[in-house]
């Protein structure tokens, strides 16, 4: 009977270990949980910070391209402005200088006659600038740019010598028969004076 009466304690001592190794465990799974939930947490807010990044990216690309097109939708008219004042015999004002863009033709001699008459002369293109501004015109017209006095020695209407130009790579190419200069889309061209072409006239901007 000792033998029974003994064991009562020690199964008792046993349930309070197995009661201390239970509560180990339960606090070590909530601590997981709890772990588990603030991951969770922090994934959704890195996923909505990141959702509200990629709207406000496609918010500014949209803008991006709205202001894109407005801005090419401003620039097709003006430069079609451009383009049709420069073939209505009107006097269009760049830079410090006025310009004549003549829609009929005339030999070389004529058209700078007809500039003269007007208190101007053919146009003198001093730099890269105002090239381009002469390349907007789809046509050739006469430049006041001559070598008629001595062959190669190419001169402005103002009596300055040419030192530096824009000629198309393959010019000047004539001899005694061209030697009047004229522009289009490639750069400068040496013609015979007596074709005919539009020209452009020059003159000082009215302050």
């Amino acid at each position: 009977m000792n033998l029974y009466a003994n064991a009562g304690p020690l199964n008792i001592h046993n349930k309070h270990l197995s009661s201390g190794s239970d509560c180990a465990k339960i606090r070590s799974f909530r601590a997981a949980v709890v772990c588990l939930v603030l991951l969770c947490v922090l994934l959704l807010t890195a996923v909505i910070v990141l959702g509200q990044l990629l709207t406000k990216i496609t918010n500014l690309t949209e803008e991006r391209d709205l202001l894109l097109t407005k801005i090419t939708n401003l620039t097709v008219p003006r430069d079609q402005l451009v383009k049709n004042r420069l073939f209505k015999n009107e006097w269009i004002n760049y830079q410090t200088s006025l310009y004549f863009i003549s829609s009929l033709k005339k030999n070389w001699t004529e058209s700078r006659r007809y500039c003269t008459e007007r208190g101007a002369d053919l146009i003198i293109i001093n730099n890269r600038e105002e090239q381009d501004f002469v390349k907007k015109i789809s046509a050739y017209v006469w430049i006041g740019l001559t070598d008629s006095e001595v062959e190669g020695r190419w001169k402005w209407v103002d009596g300055s010598t040419l030192t530096s130009g824009f000629w198309d790579p393959r010019e000047p190419n004539g001899r005694r028969g061209e030697n009047c200069a004229l522009t289009y889309s490639p750069g400068w061209a040496d013609y015979p004076c007596s074709d005919l072409f539009p020209w452009i006239c020059e003159k000082g901007s009215l302050k």
